[in-house]
């Protein structure tokens, strides 16, 4: 809490005992209003926590809030929830004693949701074992079935509690929940029959029309339209916005699987809760006034759902039987007693089945475990605030007589608490004047002369009994008590706004008007016998339970709905006093249910009947501060310079040595055993403030010294790391440089040993020399591989790798073609292919073929060929040889001179000389041919080449020595004589012959050089 104190000015206090006007109101609603305004929406008033609801998500509820809080001193974080359920856990676990959480509010300040927080928090935060974690899953879940059923929607809350709810948590030894049990106080039965205008039945009728399934509903006779059943019309309000009923229902119907409910158990639940609509549907009729039901629909309906006799549920619907003497006598109702009897009906089926569900849930909750019975227990009371309504009836009654007891509880506990705290620190108690309610809870509870005795005797004495006799009897016994008002008692002032039918009481927390109209109903809360009867013959098993046959054989008359109440309400004071209590406070800022506003008005009339003013009194009434010792010193010790930085000696001289440093007055604190007591906030204040000044020069100071001694540690660690390492690293080198030593050594003499038994058979003296030169002279190898493939260099094997030398230089080989002939292109490929037929036909046999092996071929030299004909005195003409696939052609400028199929071309004859003259041999017979074709190519050798490979005829390429023989035209032969020289000369020898001189060969490599 101290940590927030600076900021008080923006955001208040957080506690509300540090107020300086601790008595003004005006001053605690604004305190309210800052810190709601800020989200801050709990505040302390000591240990009391006060919550304002938001209207909104705020993310204050996450694990890891949970966690924040969790195993923290109260007082160490700001004001949550949490924080009070984490305070009652540790007391529980540290003191072995029961404790309990009583919230408390009006309508809508979300009393419901601070329950769901606390369940939360200790489901998340508690110790789990599996079947922990199903106690927990049932604690959490038995949440949403209760609201369904307990819960509706009113003018002031879309999520109303009608009921009151006592839920007891069972912890074992080792603080896991292992257990619960839930007691139920005065559901709001008549919201069954009856709704003011915008408000709503209980939540379940609605979630089950609107997502039941479409068999479900057709088996339960219910159509979705909630305006068909008339107890949900009479409030014209069967659609909330907040409200999603559809995935409400789903929640509910997976929450009963949860707890343990199985799905027979389910089905008569929903059918009991169907046969509630189709009663309020059932219509009275009739004449001489004697009722009588109009339809036989809803009958059917009921006697199928409730599994009774139809004829007989009838009969009990139109007729009361009255015991007397021993005598049953029977009699029919008017049409307005009927209606009753239909209505009382309704509202005791829904109230005995919401008790038996609460019963079932206790059952599922139940700790079974024999062998541990000392369990603790937190309880946490949600019940109904303090309500005061435009028009307040017995309900209203009820729950403000409930107030008044917990008011007086809590009064009287924490004045308890307060004088327990003092004595135990030795402090003397100083009697604290506040308003003591016990004269209004006597008025209430009073025996013989209370208001409860006389409501009772009124509807259990013979003779007209009526509202307005019990209120002339209130008149005549209670109307001289100060707190009891009529409006025949009242001044004139008074008539003015009381009713004749009112009566008020002055409540602790104001003044309240309730309408007598309805009291002596509501208080006998009774069901004709007959209609007990036939609930009694239900084949329904929950019926059975609810409506007990041992009923109808008991003649004690059952006890009122207050007497009840009133007893259940002493059980409730004997179990809270057992128990030591936390409280939590719920206000409601505004009646629109609108974030961010603040209605004063609504705030302060809260304020008044939670009598948070007058507990803030009886806390404010010594000492608004009290802190431990050692707390009080860990904080505050810097602003002395004999506490500061520690104190060494008791803590309680420690403290009495920093008060009188700061100048505190006697009468501003007291010292007890444990604790210091400051009476003034301002005193605090002031120390906290100086503190804060204090803090500046305390962190220069402590930075300075932080950094100083920072920078040390760090050269320190520096220096000591540089010399570790540098000694480690000289360590490494050297036994580096002595390991390297050592092996040099070790190699060189099993080099030399190896060297001198190198001619040896392999040994151990001579096999790391072997496998060295090997090594070397296979990564000599790698470094000087032959480039391509006509690189012929290798290096010079060693002996022993001769053979494996041959192995590898031919496989490198082998490789450098393979990859030389991977690169080759189908163009480059075709001219080796004719290279290649060249270098058959011609090599070593022509003088002139070495000359044509650089020179590439080409697809044409047509102008370079000059055919010669020899019979016409050898006269050389221009002629062109043309290749196909078939055959080769002569022509001259385009037109043909002589075609020569390959089939029948029966030769080919050149020189071995290096002239370019060749023959082409064509048969004699053929007519079509004129002899022999005499050419002369300047390529002759690429040619041939080309005509050998087109005509396939590489093996008949004749190549001739000195002379060739040639057929001309009409047979005649011819001869072509070959002589080398210096000049090429072709001309007609003087015996007829052709003589071809070429030249040499040596002078034509050096020509061509």
């Amino acid at each position: 809490m101290e940590s927030a104190l600076t900021a008080r000015d923006r955001v208040g206090v957080q506690d509300f005992v540090l107020l300086e006007n601790f008595t003004s109101e005006a001053a605690f609603i604004e305190n309210l209003r800052k810190r709601f305004k800020e989200n801050l929406i709990y505040t302390y008033i000591g240990s009391v926590l006060v919550s304002v609801n938001p209207y909104k998500d705020l993310e204050i509820y996450t694990k890891n809030h949970m966690e924040r809080y969790r195993g923290v001193n109260f007082y160490e974080v700001s004001p949550h929830i949490y924080a009070v359920a984490d305070n009652s856990y540790r007391s529980m676990r540290t003191e072995r004693k029961d404790q309990c959480i009583l919230i408390s509010g009006e309508s809508g300040a979300g009393k419901t949701e601070a329950s769901k927080k606390i369940l939360q928090y200790y489901a998340v935060t508690c110790p789990a074992s599996e079947q922990v974690q199903t106690v927990k899953d049932r604690l959490l879940q038995s949440n949403p079935v209760l609201e369904a059923f307990g819960n509706a929607k009113t003018l002031r809350n879309d999520n109303s509690s009608r009921f009151g709810k006592y839920m007891d948590i069972q912890f074992d030894f080792k603080g896991a929940p292992v257990g619960g049990h839930i007691i139920n106080y005065l559901l709001e039965k008549s919201r069954v029959v009856h709704q003011n205008h915008g408000e709503r039945n209980f939540h379940i009728f609605y979630q089950m029309m609107e997502g039941g399934e479409e068999d479900l509903l057709r088996r339960l006779g219910l159509e979705r339209n909630p305006q068909q059943y008339q107890y949900l019309v009479k409030g014209n309000c069967p659609k909330v916005s907040s409200i999603n009923d559809r995935s409400d229902w789903k929640v509910v119907r997976k929450a009963l699987t949860v707890i343990g409910f199985n799905e027979d158990e389910v089905e008569e639940l929903l059918n009991i809760i169907a046969s509630v609509l189709h009663l309020g549907n059932v219509q009275y009729g009739g004449e001489d006034g004697i009722a009588c039901i109009t339809s036989d629909t809803q009958i059917k309906y009921l006697a199928r759902l409730l599994a009774v006799n139809g004829s007989v549920l009838t009969e009990a619907l139109t007729h009361k039987k009255i015991i007397a003497k021993g005598e049953e006598l029977v009699s029919p109702l008017n049409l307005e007693q009927a209606s009753s009897a239909r209505d009382a009906l309704s509202k005791a089926v829904y109230g005995r089945t919401f008790t038996w569900l609460v019963n079932k849930i206790n059952a599922s909750l139940a700790y079974t475990d024999d062998s541990y019975k000392n369990y603790s227990v937190i309880g946490l009371l949600d019940i109904y605030g303090f309500e005061v309504f435009q028009n307040n009836s017995f309900e209203q009654f009820c729950i403000n007589y409930c107030n008044e007891k917990l008011q007086q509880l809590f009064i009287e506990l924490t004045l308890k608490s307060e004088q327990d705290e003092y004595e135990a620190e030795g402090i003397t108690w100083e009697p604290v004047q506040y308003f003591n309610n016990k004269i209004i809870c006597d008025l209430v509870e009073e025996k013989f002369k209370g208001i409860i005795s006389i409501l009772d005797e009124e509807c259990l004495r013979p003779g007209d009994a009526s509202d307005l006799t019990f209120l002339e009897k209130l008149e005549d016994i209670v109307g001289g008590h100060p707190h009891f008002i009529t409006h025949k008692l009242a001044d004139g002032k008074t008539r003015k706004v009381m009713g004749r039918e009112e009566f008020r009481l002055l409540h602790y927390a104001g003044e309240v008007n309730y309408n007598i109209n309805g009291f002596l109903d509501k208080n006998n809360d009774l069901l004709f016998r007959n209609l007990k009867e036939v609930m009694c013959m239900s084949e329904n098993k929950i019926l059975r339970q609810c409506f007990d046959r041992e009923e109808l054989s008991d003649k004690k008359r059952p006890e009122t709905a207050a007497t009840q109440f009133k007893a259940s309400l002493a059980k409730l004071m004997e179990i809270l006093m057992s128990k030591e209590p936390s409280y939590v406070r719920c206000i409601k800022p505004n009646d629109s249910k609108q974030a961010a506003r603040f209605d004063e008005v609504l705030i302060r009339h809260q304020v008044k009947y939670l009598g948070l003013m007058e507990n803030l009194r009886v806390r404010r009434a010594g000492f608004a501060y009290r802190r431990r010792y050692e707390v009080f010193l860990q904080r505050y010790k810097s602003l002395c310079p004999d506490t500061w930085p520690n104190w060494q000696g008791k803590l309680s001289d420690g403290v009495s040595t920093l008060v009188k440093h700061l100048g505190y007055k006697p009468e501003e604190y007291k010292l007890g055993r444990s604790k210091i007591f400051i009476r003034f906030p301002k005193t605090l204040f002031a120390t906290e403030d100086a503190l804060e000044t204090r803090k500046h020069s305390l962190a220069t100071k402590l930075q300075a010294g932080w950094r100083g001694y920072s920078q040390k540690s760090k050269y320190r660690k520096l220096r000591t790391s540089a010399i570790t390492m540098q000694a480690c690293w000289r360590g490494v080198l050297a036994r580096r440089r002595a390991q390297r030593r050592r092996q040099a050594v070790d190699t060189v003499r099993r080099f030399i040993k190896g060297f001198i038994y190198r001619h040896k058979e392999r040994c151990p003296e001579n096999e790391y020399f072997l496998d060295y030169v090997r090594y070397s002279f296979l990564m000599n190898l790698h470094r000087n591989l032959p480039k391509n493939v006509l690189d012929k260099s290798w290096p010079t094997p060693p002996a022993a790798l001769a053979e494996a030398s041959e192995h590898l230089r031919t496989l490198c080989m082998q490789n450098m073609v393979w990859s030389y002939c991977k690169k080759i292109s189908p163009e480059w490929k075709h001219q080796l292919e004719q290279k290649m037929v060249a270098s058959e036909m011609f090599k070593d046999k022509k003088d002139n073929y070495p000359q044509s092996v650089p020179k590439l071929f080409v697809s044409t030299r047509l102008s370079k060929i000059n055919p010669i004909k020899a019979l016409k005195g050898y006269k050389a003409r221009p002629r062109q040889l043309l290749l196909t696939g078939s055959s080769a052609i002569v022509t001259e400028e385009g037109k043909l001179k002589q075609r020569i199929d390959y089939a029948a071309l029966k030769g080919v004859s050149v020189s071995s000389l290096s002239d370019g003259l060749f023959v082409l041999h064509v048969p004699s017979d053929d007519n079509k041919q004129k002899g022999d074709v005499v050419l002369q190519s300047d390529h002759v050798i690429e040619t041939l080449t080309k005509l050998a490979i087109c005509g396939d005829k590489v093996n008949v390429i004749n190549i001739n020595q000195g002379s060739i023989t040639f057929t001309a035209a009409q047979g005649k032969e011819g001869i072509i004589d070959f002589t080398p020289g210096s000049e090429l000369l072709v001309a007609k020898a003087k015996n007829g012959h052709l003589s071809v001189v070429s030249l040499n060969n040596l002078l034509f490599t050096l020509a061509s050089v």
